[in-house]
């Protein structure tokens, strides 16, 4: 996976939902966790929460170097978009296209009630720009009561990987022709995988 600092930045400025995924303890399977998360390039980390009752913790607490996963705008590619120019369109290789970036990270976790106000605080923060909630605080309503019930994770981003495959190795006119066809199939993420096409036949 290549990585661009800016792309990356901008990426999970508003990709902000991925997988978390943690060692098991021997004998067991990793964990994979689904869960929103607020990612700071500043300063260098993403936090988030989950329930205590969590059955990570104790992986987590054994070996906390985590990945943090997140893969977006993904479609698949029927292989007859993908014939070069001179081949038969049945000799065209399938594929899939994808945006994927993975942050590997240091977990910390947060108990302290006030430093642990503070995590979802930042969450809202990012989530919920317009406001409209209380503040988080430790011991006043209506959130307090709820901070005994939840741990603080914060992500200390150790090393960033990113890939963005869309026929970037592709000739001008297979290129285009692949954004055609996603214009024409108009599928879930078809719309978003046509721009990454055409932003790059146009890089």
């Amino acid at each position: 996976m290549r990585t661009a600092h800016g792309v990356v930045q901008r990426r999970l400025a508003v990709h902000d939902f991925g997988q978390l995924v943690v060692n098991g303890l021997p004998g067991e399977p990793p964990h994979v966790q689904p869960l929103h998360f607020a990612y700071d390039a500043r300063r260098g980390d993403a936090v988030t929460h989950l329930a205590r009752p969590n059955p990570l913790w104790p992986a987590l607490e054994a070996a906390p170097d985590v990945v943090v996963s997140v893969v977006d705008d993904y479609v698949y590619v029927p292989g007859p978009w993908q014939a070069a120019p001179d081949a038969p369109p049945e000799h065209g290789t399938p594929t899939s296209f994808y945006a994927a970036v993975q942050l590997r990270c240091r977990a910390w976790i947060v108990d302290d009630p006030d430093e642990k106000a503070a995590l979802p605080h930042r969450q809202v923060g990012h989530f919920q720009p317009e406001g409209g909630s209380a503040p988080v605080v430790a011991g006043e309503v209506p959130y307090g009561r709820m901070l005994p019930g939840i741990r603080g994770l914060r992500l200390e981003v150790t090393g960033v990987r990113a890939k963005f495959k869309y026929a970037g190795s592709k000739e001008a006119g297979v290129q285009d022709r692949i954004a055609e066809r996603l214009a024409e199939r108009a599928g879930p993420r078809d719309g978003a995988a046509r721009e990454h096409v055409l932003r790059r036949r146009s890089a």
